[in-house]
């Protein structure tokens, strides 16, 4: 489920609270959660309603300024049923406080390079993931695409593998580019010291 950055800061500031989409088969579920650019979401419900029983309350939930807007927007896409997501509170980007937290022992290096094995192994470009580490550790804030040329790769798959070890808190995004995190940096230096 995409949510614009207008979304995301008014769910932030408490103004928005439901979300509405047409969907053959919904995105998210209730009591999930959705990992967005400024934190992470809990979707509380996730119900079809009928674009009938619509309200102007909905709309303003929404972020709509009014019901017919509202409407409009769902009435362009005729494929699928019309689904109510309700959020929760916005919580922190658990991927943030895991970027500080650098592993203190051989088995808790080995599940992160086990990992990082296993991606490479089943990467169709071949090994990719001590690369891309060294390229970030040496090169901070460099666009995506100039990181991807110098590492022979394209950049669609490449931003793709980078978020990848974002999730294992490994790097963090910048306004351009990339760095590693504490975290990054001690499993770049394990791996170094294990080659």
């Amino acid at each position: 489920m995409l949510l614009k950055q207008d979304t995301l800061r008014g769910i932030a500031e408490g103004r928005i609270t439901l979300a509405f989409r047409r969907w053959t088969q919904p995105t998210v579920k209730a009591g999930g959660t959705l990992l967005t650019l400024m934190g992470q979401l809990a979707i509380e419900r996730v119900d079809p309603v009928s674009i009938e029983a619509l309200t102007a309350p909905d709309a303003h939930g929404a972020g709509f300024e009014d019901l017919d807007a509202l409407v409009l927007l769902l009435s362009k896409r005729a494929k699928g049923d019309v689904y109510r997501v309700a959020f929760g509170p916005m919580g922190v980007d658990p991927r943030i406080t895991l970027r500080d937290e650098v592993p203190d022992d051989s088995a808790a290096f080995e599940a992160i390079t086990n990992r990082l094995d296993r991606w490479d192994r089943a990467s169709r470009v071949g090994p990719w993931t001590l690369a891309v580490l060294s390229r970030l550790e040496e090169s901070p804030g460099v666009r995506a695409g100039d990181l991807a040329d110098w590492l022979g790769m394209e950049k669609a798959p490449f931003k793709a593998n980078v978020r990848k070890l974002k999730g294992l808190g490994l790097t963090e995004s910048l306004e351009i580019g990339y760095r590693l995190s504490p975290r990054g940096r001690a499993v770049l230096r394990h791996l170094g010291s294990n080659s």
